[in-house]
């Protein structure tokens, strides 16, 4: 899925914190921005791996909600909404398309990369591939309860993101092209710190 659908779906798991604690709305809503966009930082190092946890980031959130809920502060529920974002990000890569440049195409195996499990978690392709119409669907529902309840910021920042996917859905496969031919003019010294789907024919 499309990085701007994780921070979107991030920030929405900060709705219960701004109907039950408004006070904590802010840090809320900026935990589950940053901690659903967080994971992919792995983007150019280990992809869907490095930075990936589906199933350690959802036993960590589980311990961490619970203690936001016993003792709410900034740092608790920063830390709650900040994980449950980060394991919302990694779980639901599962049900995109593969680790490549083109997954429209389904020739990988690899959606993420379970810690736990020791292996690549294959992709179920509900969401055919990031930047797909039915992934910029799921950005608008994660957007709309933000821009019909959240802080004039964050729903300012969510229509924003709206917008950004639209315009990422509609050059996507233009963008996998040129990321393509740009990866074969960089000089033979830099390919291994390029990601091998770049160098893909």
């Amino acid at each position: 899925m499309m990085a701007t659908t994780h921070a979107l779906w991030g920030m929405a798991l900060a709705l219960p914190v701004f109907a039950a604690a408004p006070e904590y709305a802010p840090v809320a809503f900026a935990a589950g921005l940053l901690g659903g966009l967080a994971p992919d930082l792995d983007l150019y190092t280990g992809h869907r791996k490095t930075l990936h946890y589906p199933v350690y980031a959802s036993v960590a959130a589980i311990p961490a909600i619970a203690f936001a809920v016993l003792f709410p502060s900034t740092a608790t529920v920063a830390l709650a909404v900040g994980l449950a974002a980060a394991a919302l990000h990694a779980g639901s890569d599962v049900l995109g398309g593969g680790l490549e440049l083109r997954p429209w195409e389904g020739n990988s195996e690899r959606a993420v990369y379970s810690h736990y499990h020791g292996r690549w978690l294959r992709p179920r392709q509900l969401v055919r591939y990031d930047g797909a119409p039915e992934d910029l669907a799921l950005a608008g529902v994660a957007a709309v309860p933000l821009a019909l309840v959240g802080d004039v910021v964050f729903a300012t920042l969510s229509l924003a993101l709206v917008a950004v996917s639209a315009v990422y859905v509609l050059l996507r496969r233009r963008l996998a092209a040129f990321a393509a031919r740009l990866a074969c003019l960089l000089p033979t010294a830099v390919h291994p710190y390029v990601p091998a789907r770049y160098l893909e024919t």
